[in-house]
């Protein structure tokens, strides 16, 4: 994994630099989702990876299915990818690519697990909450989680906000083990 981290960076930072200079950021963050999905399909990727296949053929069948949501820059990206056999670092490129992007808008994204399903007014509490704590706006991902048993873990990038009771309890146990 750290290795396609590796690889995909300078890939997302370059895109990046070019929709920041064109102010295309929206446009390529649409080019790039299609295509991160494009090749986390199964099907494609027997395609895009079959020696059968010309880099001509792949550019044809990725610029067909992404439509008019690709311009010519796009079109040259996809083709330097083929060129170098990255295509299938797409989906991490375009997650790179998203991060840079979210760190220009000041936006930091908390993935949320709770026990049991969050109201929107107690989203909405956290949402204000991690505002304040990160001085940024914040996106949350809420997700289900009945091992945490009761409570909430929250993730901000490296930070973990444990306040689940199963993290309690782990804690406590810990504890007495010391």
């Amino acid at each position: 994994m750290a290795e396609l981290i590796t690889v995909a960076r300078p890939y997302a930072e370059a895109v990046y630099s070019l929709a920041t200079e064109q102010g295309t950021l929206g446009q390529w963050s649409e080019a790039l989702s299609w295509l991160a999905a494009m090749v986390n399909n199964p099907d494609l990727v027997q395609v895009i990876t079959n020696p059968k296949h010309t880099a001509q053929e792949v550019e044809a069948l990725m610029l067909d299915v992404l439509g008019g949501r690709g311009n010519e820059e796009v079109k040259r990206f996809i083709a330097a990818l083929i060129e170098n056999a990255r295509l299938t670092l797409l989906p991490e490129i375009a997650a790179q690519f998203e991060l840079l992007k979210a760190q220009s808008e000041d936006i930091v994204d908390a993935l949320v697990e709770s026990a049991f399903v969050m109201s929107d007014d107690q989203k909405a509490e956290l949402t204000t909450t991690l505002s304040k704590k990160y001085g940024k706006t914040v996106r949350l991902d809420v997700r289900e989680n009945a091992d945490l048993i009761g409570g909430v873990r929250v993730s901000v990038g490296d930070d973990v906000i444990d306040a689940s009771v199963r993290g309690k309890l782990q804690a406590m146990a810990a504890s007495l083990k010391n």
